[in-house]
């Protein structure tokens, strides 16, 4: 198994799963931020195309992690997991039979190759779902958009090879930004986004010999630096920053292998 991401922050999120059994290859897209003009782009820049999706997977309806992924679907005839939540937040539009797939809290999924894991996050969503996957072997948990920490995700957390948290911001730039207070509010408030030391203390709860990457994603333009959140998880990590991958709201990350 191995992940990427097309790119991660405010202005749009997209990650990409890919597991093999065999012949067979499974990819698995989690969130389509973007524009269906800006996603082919970006899934062109790693060689790929939309024909290439098995499945799209949506955490919650902000259109940051939406997207296109409503029109993706239906346009390339790609299965589409969201919580009914999710789905009605976006209007309960139709589908063909068997396209819309709804998702739940601790209900397993298959797609092909992977297993899917969906659970709850609190965050400002109708029904936000976050994701851990499984090709059988190892395990990549997923962690954007979540304004606290529950001891329900920490629990979902545990045994990944690999964990994505999102650093949104750093508390001390984020008092001080041109926000306007209801935003400062809304973003470091319990249904808000994770600060990077909120992330690091996810990390040092989830952290096992086993572990082998780490990524900071959903980083705030204006919020944070890279530099800061590389540092905060590393100290969870007691390691270097340069350790840490860090994605980008341009470029997300490259391939990163769970063996």
């Amino acid at each position: 198994m191995r992940f990427c991401s097309l790119g991660s922050g405010s202005s749009g999120n997209a990650t990409l799963v890919e597991a093999r059994d065999g012949a067979r290859t499974t990819r698995l897209l989690i969130d389509c931020g973007f524009t269906q003009k800006e996603f082919d782009a970006r899934l062109g820049r790693i060689g790929l195309d939309t024909a290439d999706v098995d499945a799209i997977f949506v955490t919650h309806e902000h259109g940051d992690h939406i997207g296109c992924a409503v029109a993706l679907a239906r346009r390339h005839r790609i299965p589409l997991w969201m919580s009914r939540g999710t789905w009605r937040a976006i209007g309960a539009p139709e589908f063909d039979d068997g396209l819309l797939q709804f998702a739940r809290d601790g209900e397993s999924i298959e797609v092909g190759a992977l297993q899917l894991q969906p659970y709850t996050v609190p965050h400002d969503a109708a029904e936000p779902l976050q994701l851990c996957c499984s090709d059988g072997a190892a395990r990549l948990g997923v962690l954007t958009d979540a304004g606290s920490i529950t001891g329900h995700l920490l629990a979902a957390l545990q045994d990944c090879a690999a964990l994505l948290l999102e650093c949104n911001h750093d508390r001390g730039l984020l008092a001080a930004s041109s926000y306007p207070a209801s935003l400062k509010a809304r973003v470091g408030g319990r249904l808000g986004h994770l600060a990077n030391d909120s992330a690091a203390e996810v990390l040092a709860s989830c952290r096992h010999d086993g572990l082998r990457h780490v990524v900071a994603a959903h980083l705030s333009e204006q919020n944070n630096r890279p530099a800061l959140a590389a540092a905060a998880l590393a100290g969870a990590l007691g390691t270097s920053p340069d350790e840490v991958v860090v994605a980008t709201a341009r470029n997300g990350f490259a391939w990163l292998s769970l063996g």
